[in-house]
């Protein structure tokens, strides 16, 4: 069989691109060379409906073990009680516990799209949005969770469940409080950790495990795995809604949660994505993961306090996380525009609505800018002083080709310093 060049050339056209660029996708990180190694095997091509021990295949023994590995790794790494490690992203492993905990039609409470939330909380253009009776609650002037209008709306809008977690939100969460209220009013709590994840396992942020109820992630973001999702519960408990076994048992959270990510949205396992999430977990758990997750905090500091030593206006006026959600409406620039022309200069972020927006979601008046992918290149603090000074002079001579040219030109020598994959040659 010849080698199909197309794509293949376009697969190292893109490592060169990944190597060439600065990455300030908050959501984009690089695995490592094993992990990547794991999802490019012979595990591809075994079907294993079911779970370890109960598939509807045989020939799952090797699969078993493995997918076992990734589940008991995953518990480590957070101190769950359970966990599971099949959903294909972070958007189904939502999907599953909105299904095992809801019925069409219930409401929920999450933070608004517009405000930093995500799709799968709750956005009318979502299943979320679409099956289920969706409030939201916002931030505040200052740019942090408006946990009093929260409150509120909690209780006179009595969501089926809470959800807390966002896609640009840069400061931490007060789990205890939400539980209070949900606990008030007989709500469940959903923390989708997709982004913080990383540094939530290294006790770098409050623990969404001792307050909240079930927990979900994607296992691309700051936790540094291939792209899926994940559902974990610190505790088991049973169902609050009666639903009983075929014994007239009342069936347990994970129960539940494990039939509906299969049968009930998805058919078979990814098992070599699988196999990708148990060898980013063993790395989690080694010592260089939490220098790691102090280096990306670091880092989200030094950048925040470069830009606003540039004059721009950061949501929340800094970080404790990861990234940052920037207005660039004093700058006189659209978030779609700053994407767009640093993307010729070959650093790469994405626009982003900011609260009260006045553009458009394809528009932007804001950008996100994330530093997991750079730390794992090796930047440190004074980098990004370097970093910030070239989107800068980007943005500030946006309609200047030989300028931007010139960054490019920078960008590039700069990255030739932090190796990307020199294995792969």
């Amino acid at each position: 069989m010849h080698k199909d060049s197309i794509i293949f050339d376009l697969i190292n056209q893109e490592l060169q691109r990944q190597r060439n660029g600065i990455e300030l996708i908050a959501s984009e990180n690089f695995t490592s060379l094993q992990v990547m190694e794991a999802m490019g095997t012979s595990l591809t091509n075994k079907y294993a409906e079911g779970y370890p021990g109960k598939r509807y295949y045989g020939g799952c023994e090797i699969v078993d073990q493995i997918e076992t590995l990734a589940i008991e790794r995953l518990k480590q790494v957070f101190n769950a009680g359970w966990a599971n490690v099949q959903p294909h992203s972070g958007a189904q492993a939502n999907t599953a516990v909105f299904m095992a905990c809801l019925k069409p039609g219930d409401t929920i409470l999450g933070l608004d799209l517009s405000m930093g939330g995500h799709l799968t909380h709750g956005s009318p253009a979502n299943f979320s949005g679409k099956n289920y009776r969706a409030v939201h609650y916002g931030v505040t002037k200052d740019g942090l969770v408006d946990y009093e209008q929260l409150e509120e709306k909690a209780r006179t809008e009595k969501p089926k469940m809470i959800i807390c977690g966002a896609s640009a939100y840069s400061r931490d969460w007060d789990y205890k409080r939400i539980r209070a209220v949900a606990d008030e009013i007989g709500a469940l709590v959903l923390a989708d950790i997709a982004h913080p994840a990383g540094l939530i396992a290294s006790g770098l942020l409050n623990d969404p495990f001792d307050h909240c109820h079930i927990v979900t992630s994607t296992t691309h973001k700051t936790l540094r795995g291939p792209r899926g999702g994940i559902i974990m519960l610190r505790h088991d408990f049973e169902n609050p809604y009666g639903v009983k076994d075929p014994k007239g048992n009342l069936r347990l959270m994970s129960s539940m949660l494990d039939l509906a990510v299969f049968p009930g949205m998805q058919g078979g396992p990814l098992e070599h994505v699988i196999a990708a999430k148990a060898v980013a977990f063993g790395e989690i758990l080694s010592e260089d993961f939490k220098a790691y997750g102090q280096q990306v905090i670091s880092n989200a500091q030094a950048m925040a306090k470069a830009f606003v030593s540039k004059g721009y206006n950061l949501i929340s006026n800094g970080t404790d996380n990861h990234l940052m959600l920037i207005d660039l409406r004093n700058k006189n620039i659209t978030g779609k525009k700053a994407q767009e022309t640093l993307d010729k200069a070959h650093i790469t972020l994405n626009k982003n609505s900011v609260p009260q927006d006045d553009k458009s979601p394809f528009v932007t008046s804001g950008i996100r800018v994330g530093v997991p992918a750079v730390t794992t290149r090796g930047l440190k603090e004074a980098d990004m002083d370097t970093v910030v000074e070239m989107i800068d002079k980007v943005l500030m001579n946006a309609d200047d080709a030989g300028v931007i040219e010139s960054v490019k030109s920078d960008v590039k020598m700069f990255m030739n310093k932090f190796p990307l994959y020199p294995e792969l040659g």
